[in-house]
């Protein structure tokens, strides 16, 4: 069982998480929650502000097959590619809205991984972009704060008429 989305505009979501000190079972019990959320949208990635834990967690599963989820606490873009790559993004969070946004095509971010180590791993296309949205919502960023005001605004405007 695991607890609903925080629904925007939920205050976590605008919130920076608090950074993980040290890697626990209440830790991997909380990413493996988070897993099951993931796989049950489906998604390919997701922070545990999503669902109201202010912690900087985040789990990323891109591949084809599934279960193949990287658990990361504290990731931080190390280096990033000139090269952009558009994708339509979405978010649990704002249910029927999503946005082509242009991010980095690859990515190199450090995090400390299950066993409490610090791993610096390289991304590429989807697995790319769905780490860094990860990080944007740690941040208390919405993927849809990477788009013009104007965009962003027909946006949030489009959600409220959907009751959203």
């Amino acid at each position: 069982m695991t607890r609903p989305f925080v629904m925007w505009p939920h205050k976590a979501l605008r919130t920076v998480a608090d950074d993980v000190t040290e890697i626990t079972d209440e830790t991997r019990a909380i990413w493996d929650e988070m897993i099951d959320a993931m796989e049950a949208m489906p998604g390919v990635g997701l922070a545990a502000v999503q669902l109201g834990i202010m912690q900087r967690l985040a789990v990323v599963d891109a591949s084809e097959k599934r279960g193949q989820a990287v658990c990361m606490a504290n990731p931080e873009v190390l280096h990033a590619s000139v090269e952009l790559r558009p994708h339509a993004e979405a978010s649990p969070n704002l249910p029927g809205q999503s946005a082509l946004i242009n991010r980095p095509r690859a990515v190199t971010v450090r995090f400390m991984n299950r066993d409490g180590e610090m791993e610096d791993r390289d991304f590429v296309g989807l697995w790319a972009t769905s780490v860094q949205h990860q990080i944007d919502h740690l941040a208390g960023k919405m993927y849809f704060d990477r788009l013009s005001k104007t965009k962003r605004d027909m946006l949030l405007r489009k959600a409220r008429k959907a009751g959203r």
